[in-house]
């Protein structure tokens, strides 16, 4: 019989090799270990408490809203206005967003907090500004007080069945990206440890085998999985639909930059954005 002795070792060993959770428990060990330096560390864990809850106070207004939806939020811009203020918290998240992967964004970024660290908290201050962006977004929405259709009965809780299962999709395809980028946890923990911050490599694995955009493939799959339907939840779900399918062809212009003729491959091998069943169960056998 196995004991906790023989087996936390092994599935240790499992977590150092997996190129997933490797680079996150290198970073974890340099976080809880900070060399001497009070303003540096206070600097880092104020920028993480900070975006760490933004963060998930976000998710979690994106989670209920979108579940309700977005008939229920707080914003309450009178009419004909609300028109224009929801366009504008639409159109914010993803001109920004994209904005900031740019050249020119990212040294801005490097730039926005003052002192010597800026670049090294830049991944975080990207995070911070991307939940500040989704939490606006499905927290100020003012609702048309206008619903569609309302799920009831044994269909209710399939399709909540569908939303939760597409959020677990939507975790773990972070997961396989690098939890320490997605969260934003990179650029305070590196500080923290006084390191520089090191990107997670070129992701393959996991939900990767099968797409190349899982992140962006899973998000759109929250959009559409809600038990309420309203005007205002079509114009969310196809506006972002149709930035998660076009947003990720500017990233994979990083990528081949960066990675050369081994994205090139990968590209050749995986698809973009659908799964290949038979290039699934030829993976399988």
């Amino acid at each position: 019989m196995r004991d906790g002795k023989t087996d936390t070792p092994r599935f240790l060993q499992r977590l150092h090799a997996d190129p997933r959770s490797s680079g996150l428990l290198a970073l974890l060990h340099a976080a809880t270990h900070p060399p001497k330096g009070a303003g540096r560390v206070l600097l880092a864990l104020s920028m993480g408490v900070v975006t760490h809850l933004i963060f998930a106070a976000a998710v979690l207004a994106m989670i209920v809203a979108m579940f309700f939806g977005m008939s229920e939020s707080l914003g309450r811009v009178p009419a004909p206005w609300a028109l224009l203020a929801n366009a504008a918290l639409i159109a914010q998240f993803p001109l920004v967003h994209s904005l900031l992967l740019t050249r020119r964004g990212g040294a801005w970024l490097a730039r926005l907090v003052p002192g010597p660290h800026g670049g090294t908290l830049a991944t975080t201050t990207y995070a911070l500004i991307a939940s500040l962006q989704l939490l606006a977004l499905f927290a100020l929405w003012t609702p048309s007080g206008i619903i569609w259709w309302r799920a009831e009965g044994g269909v209710f809780w399939l399709i909540c069945m569908a939303y939760g299962a597409a959020w677990l999709l939507l975790l773990k395809a972070s997961f396989d990206a690098g939890a320490e980028v997605q969260s934003g946890a990179l650029g305070w923990m590196s500080l923290m440890g006084r390191i520089a911050p090191r990107f997670p490599d070129m992701p393959e694995l996991g939900l990767f085998r099968v797409i190349r955009q899982p992140i962006y493939a899973a998000f759109a799959l929250t959009l559409w999985t809600v038990p309420v339907w309203t005007p205002d939840q079509l114009a969310l779900a196809i506006t972002l639909t149709a930035y998660c399918l076009l947003a990720p062809r500017l990233k994979e212009r990083r990528f081949a930059a960066r990675y050369g003729a081994r994205f090139a491959r990968y590209q050749c091998e995986v698809p973009y954005m659908l799964p290949n069943p038979r290039r699934s169960r030829d993976h399988a056998q």
